[in-house]
């Protein structure tokens, strides 16, 4: 199994995601960071610091941060830069979804829940939404259990 940041934990709750796991697979030596990479522009990333002990690793990330660079995006699309984003039944939905990783400077680890034999999350876990200036921001598990964040425009999730 290739190194990944193992997700024990997500409390999406007062305005952030907070997220506990294991450095799987690779040192856990260093200084590490949450890194979150928007999918449609690989360029743009957020990132926050994470407490490592061991080889667990705690962060969180403030949803603000999420709806302020979705709003960005959703300026894009009403520009007409935004075709990757995603419009539901006409009624003008525009989504971002961000990938989490687990960095030290050198190496970025994916992170999502391999090692507890559930396979299919995307449709067991699902978790609260969260509302900023009329953003959704979710966490969500993808089809290969990596974790990420979808954030939403217009109607709830």
């Amino acid at each position: 199994m290739k190194p990944h940041a193992e997700i024990t934990e997500v409390w999406p709750r007062d305005g952030r995601v907070r997220l506990v796991g294991h450095i799987h697979g690779h040192p856990a030596e260093g200084k590490w960071r949450l890194l979150l990479t928007r999918r449609s522009h690989a360029e743009q990333r957020l990132d926050y610091p994470a407490q490592v002990k061991g080889d667990r690793f705690e962060g969180e990330l403030p949803v603000a941060d999420l709806a302020a660079a979705t709003d960005t995006a959703e300026a894009e699309i009403e520009a007409g830069a935004g075709a990757e984003a995603v419009v539901g039944a006409g009624v003008g939905v525009g989504v971002e979804e961000w990938d989490i990783h687990l960095t030290d400077g050198e190496v970025e680890l994916r992170a999502g829940r391999r090692l507890d034999d559930i396979h299919g999350k995307k449709k067991i876990m699902v978790f609260p939404e969260q509302r900023v200036r009329g953003i959704g921001v979710r966490p969500y598990y993808t089809v290969k259990d990596n974790l990420s964040l979808e954030c939403r425009t217009g109607a709830s999730i």
